[in-house]
């Protein structure tokens, strides 16, 4: 299928099934980045017995130790996304669980309304995922990260990622 689009006076012809082609072509080689907000007693010490366990996961991901995820301010993920990181993981404790009784609670709201924020922006929400990860939980840490890299490759490259030169 062709489609013609007319451009100050001069037709463009676009073969959709190339262009689709290549897009997908350009997403099989795409690595996404992935910056991670670990709570230090749940999320961290889930990521530290995955790696402890041997547990395969992809190694997309660089991790931020955070005495809470409760202490992730919002403009650190968007700071995070403008300067490339193609996705956002924070990752707490479960709901009750919090040493500082209220973090995760605060981090819940916190990402609800800062992915309509980027939904508004025009820069896909689910950049950023939430995820409550116990220190008991190496593989559920393993499998969200493997997640999280395959949602990405789906939805392709920051487009505030700057190309490097």
């Amino acid at each position: 299928m062709k489609i013609v689009k007319k451009k100050r006076g001069r037709t463009q012809s676009i073969d959709k099934e190339k262009m689709q082609t290549k897009v997908a072509s350009m997403n099989e080689d795409f690595e996404p980045s992935i910056i991670g907000f670990l709570c230090n007693w749940c999320a961290y010490a889930g990521a530290d017995l995955a790696g402890t366990s041997r547990i395969k996961y992809p190694p997309n991901m660089k991790s931020i130790r955070v005495m809470c995820s409760g202490r992730v301010d919002p403009v650190f993920i968007i700071e995070s996304l403008k300067n490339g990181a193609d996705g956002v993981l924070v990752a707490g404790c479960h709901l009750g669980d919090c040493h500082y009784q209220s973090g995760n609670y605060k981090t819940n709201r916190r990402i609800i309304l800062l992915k309509k924020l980027l939904g508004q922006l025009g820069i896909n929400p689910n950049r950023v995922r939430f995820e409550y990860v116990s220190a008991s939980e190496g593989h559920k840490f393993a499998e969200t990260v493997t997640e999280f890299v395959d949602d990405l490759r789906t939805i392709g490259p920051n487009p505030l990622r700057e190309e490097k030169q």
